[in-house]
């Protein structure tokens, strides 16, 4: 299908109409949903409207979220405030290949909605990831979905108090992670624990990192992620 059809989810497709009619119309049921058939109320919104609307040109904007619903994205975006009519600072969202692109119109749509199609379990060495990838090169802005939740119920809430927690940017020494992910994998005790994946060899900061370091490096940025969400949700209790 034309690699998923990339094309529809280029800028220039059509001179952007499409997509801008798309998010005019999910943006305005967004909105609905978050400020009219719930109470919302969010916390640090300024931050993540901050990092939208102003981060310096070039630098991307990598977020996680921790969603209850299927259709929380693009419906959390539609908080008071929140530019989610706005095409051009919308993310790009990494969306499951089994669900949103099951055939041609759904696809369309997707792509138009600034979404990348991607196999749940296939790993990162995937083909729509170096997408995602080509995408925070160009500064945009990514989310990937992940949630930590046992079960989530299909549909949006409606009539309901609804709690946006937002956290604070997480800055990450990669070049120092580096050194230390290639110093702490070179033994066999981190190795001989997982089965090897046949990942490739690659260059970071100058430094070439085997599968063992390339996965001790991923397990650090996650762990920190996992703490800063599981600290948000603490504060909820």
């Amino acid at each position: 299908m034309g690699r998923k059809m990339e094309w529809a989810g280029r800028e220039k497709h059509m001179r952007g109409i499409p997509r801008k009619m798309v998010f005019l119309a999910v943006g305005a049921f967004a909105k609905a949903v978050a400020t009219l058939l719930n109470t919302t109320s969010v916390h640090n919104a300024d931050t993540l409207i901050r990092l939208v609307r102003s981060r310096p040109p070039g630098i991307p904007l990598l977020t996680v979220s921790n969603h209850m619903s299927t259709l929380d994205d693009p419906l959390l975006w539609g908080f008071k405030g929140f530019p989610s009519l706005d095409a051009n600072l919308a993310r790009w969202v990494l969306a499951a290949e089994d669900i949103c692109f099951k055939n041609s119109v759904l696809t369309y749509f997707f792509r138009l909605g600034k979404c990348i199609p991607i196999t749940r379990g296939a790993g990162i060495y995937q083909e729509y990831m170096n997408e995602a990838l080509q995408c925070l090169n160009n500064g945009a802005w990514v989310m990937p979905e992940k949630f930590f939740l046992d079960r989530r119920p299909p549909f949006p809430l409606c009539n309901k108090k609804i709690k946006i927690m937002i956290g604070q940017p997480l800055e990450f020494d990669i070049p120092k992670m580096t050194e230390l992910a290639i110093s702490k994998s070179s033994g066999d005790v981190f190795s001989s624990t997982t089965t090897s994946r046949g990942w490739p060899v690659i260059s970071f900061y100058g430094l070439d990192l085997d599968e063992a370091a390339q996965r001790y490096l991923y397990s650090s940025i996650s762990e920190e992620i996992q703490s800063a969400m599981e600290e948000l949700r603490s504060s909820l209790k």
